[in-house]
């Protein structure tokens, strides 16, 4: 088992590079003694205010979520019905937390985006809250997990566990954080937005603001799963298409509600239509009639791009990356369209200058917006620019040449 969890940890803090991460913490829930030592810490502050109690329990588990489910409920991740399981736990006064909990959701003091993922959990917390099992039998799990504090014969559930690594990485983070936001998947929702707060208010910690929920990925109409062998890797997509153009499609395409549907050709197509053609050229062609007159005049760039930042920080305030994105490639399109109309290479003297001045500035100013999305883009760009290099900062990938060009 501990080689088996080494190996996908290693696999994990192995995406950081190529995918361009900027990673302030790693955190092995196995092995870190930060974890260790915080996940009892948070059951001893929880035991003082008499939130747990041992009983046996008959429920119906899944094994593949690790998740009890009440008998009207089905378990929507995985096709294997839940194996009926009987056992003595530890559980957790959920309930006592009811009115709290709705509202803190209700309020708008804990907010859920989008809209449709806050009503499904205000729904099930309005039908009503029941304490949860919170330990499984050490036996049954192999000895793997956190004892118990005072009861050996127990370990912590292991959601339990994982919920409470935000907080044990770096506690004085955690509460001094002008903002404490999550991202998850649809799949462990009610796990971060009514689970989590509880054992928070629990155990007397500052309690998450925001939780954006994303929806899945699926592959040509599938759910990517493992069990059924349509995974995609994405360090095969970065070998072939590089880092940019995966980055680009996931923040150009995926959708803030509903799965979204990935295909390697409409990956390509992105690329090649926004980054390729559409600021890649326009940095080209303005940069090669830059060399010919040997001088760029600093000038304000479009007005387009007065508001930029604007839009972009109110889009992500949203957590709607297609808007962020979106309001760069509206720029862009304006820079190409100004081309088109001014057409510099008709151009001369004080004309030529103003011309290329501004598109010069827009790009600049692209550039700076591009590196929360882009960073290693957006840092070719600028260096292209500041060079007056008109190389090819994209190679068009349909083409299926020059694929090793500009990988990050």
């Amino acid at each position: 088992m501990q080689n088996f969890v080494d190996q996908g940890a290693a696999r994990f803090a192995a995406l950081q590079k190529p995918l361009g991460l900027a990673v302030d913490d790693f955190l092995r829930t196995s092995t870190d003694h930060r974890h260790l030592n915080g996940v009892r810490r948070l059951w001893q502050a929880s035991s003082r205010r008499g939130d747990f109690y041992l009983r046996d329990y008959t429920g119906r588990y899944c094994l593949g979520c690790e998740q009890f489910y009440a008998d009207d409920e089905h378990c929507a991740e995985h096709p294997a019905p839940p194996e009926v399981v009987t056992e003595q736990n530890w559980f957790f006064r959920l309930s006592r937390y009811s009115s709290e909990i709705l509202e803190l959701l209700e309020s708008g003091r804990i907010r859920i985006e989008p809209a449709a993922r806050l009503r499904e959990v205000l729904g099930f917390v309005r039908a009503g809250l029941s304490d949860i099992s919170v330990s499984r039998p050490a036996a049954r799990s192999d000895g793997w997990g956190i004892p118990v504090p005072g009861d050996p014969g127990q370990v912590i559930y292991v959601w339990w566990d994982a919920l409470a690594n935000y907080l044990t990485a770096d506690p004085a983070r955690w509460t001094e954080a002008a903002e404490r936001v999550h991202v998850i998947g649809k799949g462990i929702l009610r796990f971060h937005a009514v689970y989590w707060p509880a054992l928070l208010l629990s155990a007397g910690e500052r309690l998450p603001d925001t939780i954006f929920v994303h929806d899945y990925l699926t592959l040509d109409g599938a759910k990517i799963s493992k069990s059924a062998g349509n995974t995609v890797h994405p360090t095969d997509l970065i070998d072939r298409y590089g880092t940019d153009a995966v980055r680009w499609w996931l923040l150009r395409e995926v959708a803030p509600l509903g799965d979204t549907d990935f295909t390697e050709a409409r990956l390509i197509a992105r690329a090649d239509q926004e980054l390729a053609n559409g600021l890649g050229n326009l940095v080209h062609r303005v940069l090669s009639l830059a060399r010919r007159t040997g001088r760029i005049v600093p000038l304000s760039p479009l007005r387009t791009v007065t508001g930029l930042g604007e839009r972009i920080d109110a889009a992500l305030a949203d957590f709607d990356f297609r808007a962020a994105t979106g309001a760069v490639v509206d720029v862009i399109a304006d820079a190409n369209r100004f081309v088109e109309q001014t057409r510099p290479w008709t151009l001369s003297g004080d004309e030529l200058d103003q011309a290329l001045g501004t598109v010069v500035s827009t790009c600049r100013e692209l550039a700076t917006e591009f590196s929360p999305f882009l960073p290693d883009g957006a840092a070719r760009l600028h260096a292209q620019l500041d060079r007056g290099e008109p190389a090819r900062l994209y190679p068009r990938l349909a083409e299926g040449s020059n694929r090793g060009t500009s990988r990050t």
